[in-house]
């Protein structure tokens, strides 16, 4: 309730500000607010991230795959990304054993709901048939003993022009979507899966994005349906969430009064002088880069709406007995002054140093992924669904897998150990 208590909140500041459309939010009936429990990802995992054309642009899958591939190696999890434009939860339910079952997934998240609703103000019957394939996929999923991560839909910014079926005012669409999402949350808790709420923080970033940048920044991005960055880091924020992932992305302590050193979670001290940690890291923390935060197709717009560099991406550098009252630390181009009591507490590395020496990597890794989730679209949109490999779909299909053994291979090699430095130098 607490999440209720801080947007109504925000609407309160933001009456002067807003047109209509928005104001009204307030009166959605989000009292429906519950603790989902993670799914917990589990070494070996298989994960088929399902959905309509939020995922097939392929933001949020890739984030979630960067995360795991990068941040989590050890869990050695392999992920299928299998959106598809257009698609509503029936579609899919009537695909899935052709497109998805087949590789047998351990764990399935979906996000389903914007397209099933065909853009209109809420109708009972068309819900209960949204709920109907919801509830069929869930049991399809665990009769084969797969975990499901159920996501409710996300928010618009705009009526779509672009759909012939649209009516109604954003405020009776967004309306609608909070229903459904509401529906979600309480199917996931009758069937025993897991919930991932992403309607909420979305609308809650929406309008703390719009009182402090302008009407132009939309969570749901520019056609106010499709998030930009800033929405599907959120996304991915709150999948990586209910997948269980803790956030630890390691931790290097140097003491400074006796010269030692100890490091912990995939990263190893080869050594120290002249002021530097020299790093060896198998692990790497969530290392996008740099971005703007004033923009919606940014994804350090979306990290910053949401805890996600506090909860999942926390690289800690601490000083144990501080000779100092403070120290300039350097990692990379980038130069950060603390005091000694901030280094024995601890700083996030990931956090506080953006551009750093290992964005090149990370990148190389997030560029491999991305190659391999579009082949992965063409694979089954285009490839396995054609009429000839409708004919020869086992034919159709060893070859592809071929090919999308090749992309696997490159995000093997692309995934490395690095080896970095960070400088420590005591202000006198």
């Amino acid at each position: 309730m607490n999440s209720l208590f801080r947007l109504r909140s925000s609407l309160q500041r933001l009456k002067k500000h807003q047109p209509t459309a928005f104001l009204q939010f307030s009166d959605y009936p989000l009292e429906t607010v519950m603790e989902s429990p993670p799914i917990v990802l589990k070494k070996g995992d298989r994960l088929a991230i399902c959905g309509d054309s939020i995922t097939e642009q392929r933001l949020y899958s890739v984030l979630i795959e960067s995360y795991l591939t990068a941040c989590r190696p050890e869990l050695e999890v392999s992920v299928r990304h299998y959106g598809w434009s257009g698609e509503k939860s029936g579609e899919f339910l009537a695909r899935m054993e052709a497109d998805v079952l087949r590789f047998h997934p351990t764990v399935a998240t979906t996000l389903y709901g914007m397209n099933d609703f065909f853009y209109i103000p809420y109708e009972e019957e068309i819900a209960a048939d949204f709920r109907s394939n919801q509830e069929n996929i869930i049991r399809k999923f665990k009769k084969v003993d797969c975990r499901v991560l159920l996501g409710t839909p996300t928010i618009i910014d705009a009526v779509p022009d672009w759909v012939k079926t649209a009516r109604g005012s954003q405020y009776d669409l967004n309306l609608t979507l909070c229903h459904y999402r509401n529906l979600a949350i309480h199917l996931a808790k009758e069937q025993d899966v897991s919930c991932a709420d992403v309607y909420l923080p979305m609308l809650q970033a929406n309008f703390a994005a719009k009182q402090q940048y302008g009407p132009h920044f939309k969570i749901a991005g520019k056609d106010g349906v499709h998030p930009d960055w800033a929405g599907q880091a959120i996304i991915a924020f709150v999948f990586l969430k209910q997948m269980g992932m803790n956030g630890d992305m390691g931790t290097l302590v140097f003491d400074d009064l006796t010269g030692n050193h100890t490091s912990a979670d995939g990263h190893t001290i080869l050594g120290s002088g002249e002021n530097a940690l020299r790093i060896r890291s198998e692990r790497l923390p969530f290392c996008p880069g740099p971005g703007p935060l004033h923009v919606s197709d940014s994804l350090r717009a979306g990290m910053e709406w949401v805890p996600f560099d506090d909860e999942l991406n926390r690289f800690i550098l601490q000083i144990s007995s501080p000779v100092a009252t403070a120290y300039d630390i350097t990692w990379g181009k980038i130069t950060r002054r603390y005091s000694a009591e901030a280094m024995v507490a601890g700083i996030n590395l990931a956090k506080d140093f953006q551009e750093n020496p290992l964005v090149a990597p990370f990148g190389e890794i997030w560029n491999a992924i991305a190659t391999k989730q579009a082949f992965e679209t063409r694979q089954y949109k285009e490839m396995l669904s054609s009429p000839e490999g409708s004919l020869e779909r086992e034919a159709a299909f060893e070859l592809t897998e071929d090919t999308r053994a090749r992309y696997l291979r490159a995000i093997q090699a692309a995934r490395h150990p690095i080896d970095h430095e960070v400088f420590i130098v005591p202000v006198t």
